[in-house]
């Protein structure tokens, strides 16, 4: 890279997560100037004279000015004709953060995205589920990312295949079925449009020894092979640095349910996620490498990878970006020293949204180990036997069917167990807690529910819905926090105070939350404890359901 000019030193400030940083050229330009990491993931750079897109931090000569575009999306600068970087690889890094603090449609879109929803039902079907035209959708994205919904489901595929390229020996058909390609020739033609070249030319030569040589086709095109059933596989999933795996790893042992996980010495967290195929296992390990977790699947079949990888990156929160939450938070009085004290803390999500709303309703005005009980009960009584002696988290129709009476026989009170039905029956009849649905849309059905609260509504935002910027402001150690922690109140903080203090956090409300509890939890942990616990206590009597 030339020599940088004097006055292009100094990167700007990273922007707050609600603004586009590179509305600016002038600013964009700096910050690839100055190869700024801060920046990958959410600024891609198209070089017209190469006809290829960066990440900012690209070691490669800085290009002129004039020669540059800037995209929000990698899929954007696809789209406007650019092919990846193969030194800097911009296909290959984590996703962001920056559209989940959104409720629009765009954010909505986008998620649904990347959750396979366009895989799995096509462009009409995702439409459908926002509850708009095609065309429309097709307009909002243009506008707001500079990609339609199939050219960002497209990139979506390609850029999993070329992890699987990478880390994989899988033969090159089953990796373009596992992607999410209809077919060979469709995966051939997608990953030269991406990446320039065939992807037998983007194989790593240690994935493979048995790979066909560069030039040779991968497959006939004519070749239509069914998906191959059952697969093993190891990915590294890649995250931007740094990562909390202590954090992470108490948070999951704390509430691991007896027969649902399985916690190893090492670290390994092992349990099954229901899949369009059947029961998978997987096994992810944190903390093994500074920029990735290890995750080992055994899949039912290759084609339900994309999903279980979408739903695993969401469980560890991978797609965060720590820099800019940390900078946002770093500077409060409250939340300096915490971010200070845990870099890189992330908000543990969820594998199976059901689930975690379950889980939260188990958990309101009891202890976590007695809603660990509890949800161990509901596991053995309805949940479904899979491999490694694990069990399924029953469906919501399972626990619907159930009714009230069964519930109450695994130890809940004859109002809990009403309220479990309750939302069994919503989300079997079509509430869905995905991340792509409308969070306001879905906090009025679970409010309209029997015993959900403000507080229980909030925690399945957070942790099922993958909202960054919700502070359940009705938590009592939240508000213990807020008064007792150095640097708080002092003084007791009531509800309206606390939503009021943690205006200030926006949009990162949610990481604000993880770092009180994470806080609170060291704070009255017995001494001599190895491993911190991350504790998400119920809320107090003036936010549980119970006294609606």
């Amino acid at each position: 890279m030339s020599p940088r000019p004097s006055h292009l030193a100094a990167p700007s400030p990273v922007p707050s997560a609600d603004a586009v940083p590179w509305a600016d050229d002038a600013a964009a330009y700096r910050a690839i100037s100055g190869r700024d990491r801060r920046f990958d993931g959410r600024l891609y750079v198209g070089v017209l004279s190469t006809g290829i897109y960066c990440r900012p931090s690209c070691p490669a000569r800085t290009p002129r000015p004039e020669n540059c575009r800037y995209y929000a999306a990698a899929a954007a600068a696809v789209a406007a004709g650019f092919r990846a970087c193969r030194r800097c690889r911009p296909d290959a890094l984590p996703g962001s953060r920056h559209w989940d603090a959104r409720g629009d449609l765009a954010g909505r879109a986008l998620r649904a995205i990347a959750d396979g929803v366009v895989d799995d039902v096509g462009v009409g079907g995702l439409a459908a589920r926002l509850h708009v035209s095609e065309r429309h959708l097709h307009r909002v994205l243009v506008s707001e990312v500079g990609a339609s919904p199939l050219q960002l489901a497209r990139t979506r595929r390609a850029q999993l295949a070329r992890l699987l390229l990478d880390q994989t020996a899988l033969p090159m058909a089953d990796v373009a079925f596992a992607a999410g390609f209809a077919s060979v020739r469709q995966f051939n033609d997608v990953m030269r449009d991406e990446f320039g070249a065939p992807p037998s030319t983007l194989r790593r030569p240690s994935a493979d020894a048995a790979r066909v040589a560069p030039g040779v086709p991968d497959v006939a095109a004519t070749a239509e092979r069914a998906p191959v059933d059952t697969a093993e596989l190891t990915l590294r999933l890649r995250h931007a640095a740094p990562f909390d795996a202590a954090a992470w790893l108490a948070h999951v042992s704390h509430r691991a349910v007896p027969g649902l996980e399985h916690i190893g010495a090492d670290g390994t967290v092992t349990r099954l996620v229901r899949t369009a195929g059947g029961a998978a296992v997987v096994a992810v390990t944190p903390g093994v490498a500074a920029d990735a977790v290890t995750a080992r699947l055994r899949l039912p079949q290759l084609a339900d990878l994309g999903a279980v990888v979408a739903r695993l990156r969401r469980w560890l929160d991978l797609d965060a970006d720590p820099v800019a939450v940390d900078a946002a938070l770093g500077p409060d009085r409250l939340l300096g020293p915490l971010v200070a004290a845990r870099p890189g803390l992330r908000v543990p999500g969820t594998v199976d949204p059901f689930e975690l709303a379950v889980r939260a309703v188990l958990g309101q005005q009891v202890s976590t180990t007695g809603a660990r009980t509890l949800a161990g009960r509901l596991v053995a009584d309805l949940g479904e036997p899979g491999p490694e002696g694990l069990r399924l988290f029953p469906t919501a129709e399972a626990v619907a069917a159930a009714g009230p009476e069964r519930l109450r026989a695994v130890g809940l009170t004859g109002a809990r167990a009403r309220t479990l039905a309750a939302l069994g029956a919503a989300v079997a009849g079509g509430l869905a807690l995905e991340p792509g649905t409308d969070r306001t849309h879905v906090r009025d059905a679970l409010l309209a529910l029997p015993g959900v609260g403000p507080w229980t509504a909030d925690y399945i935002a957070l942790r099922a819905l993958g909202d960054p910027d919700v502070f359940p402001a009705g938590d009592l150690v939240l508000r213990r926090a807020l008064a007792d922690l150095p640097g708080g109140a002092g003084r007791t903080v009531d509800i309206p105070a606390a939503r009021a203090d943690a205006e200030r956090w926006r949009p990162w409300r949610g990481y604000a939350a993880q770092h009180l509890w994470t806080a609170w939890a060291l704070r009255t942990e017995p001494p001599g404890r190895a491993t911190p616990v991350v504790h998400d206590p119920a809320p107090g009597p003036v936010a549980g359901p119970s006294t609606r």
